[in-house]
């Protein structure tokens, strides 16, 4: 059974974080399942820190997109949702080609959403594990 409430499709998505900082970093949604959201985001220039590792914001930045969107997503029409928390544990580090994260929730109430996020490197190694407690609010 899907938890989303609202409809969602991959060209929205795409076309909903057109100029935002997941756009610079090259963040793509990739797929969508009944209880999950899934994006990859490229290890390069653009996401990594001085030393040539992928940076542990970008990582975050990743996490909190893929979050934000599903949470967004699985809750009413009309209601909005903000971040409230996101803590990250970085477990490997990355140094080229894609990261992939999966967002599922732990739990969807009617005032909060928790969401875990997986970010995996191209061989299926654990690179960030990161939680994110979202604020559903009502509509105005």
């Amino acid at each position: 059974m899907s938890i989303w409430k609202k409809t969602i499709d991959l060209h929205a998505i795409q076309e909903q974080g057109k100029n935002t900082a997941a756009e610079s970093l090259g963040i793509e949604i990739t797929a969508i399942g009944d209880d999950y959201l899934q994006g990859r985001m490229p290890v390069d220039a653009r996401t990594k820190q001085p030393f040539g590792l992928l940076h542990g914001g970008s990582s975050v930045l990743l996490a909190e997109t893929l979050g934000s969107l599903g949470a967004y997503y699985a809750s009413a029409p009309g209601h909005h949702v903000v971040g409230l928390d996101i803590n990250a544990n970085h477990l490997r580090a990355a140094t080229s080609g894609w990261v992939t994260g999966v967002a599922r929730p732990i739990h969807m109430g009617r005032t909060t959403h928790v969401w875990q996020i997986d970010i995996a490197n191209e061989a299926g190694k654990p690179v960030c594990v990161s939680r994110l407690t979202m604020a559903v609010l009502k509509p105005d």
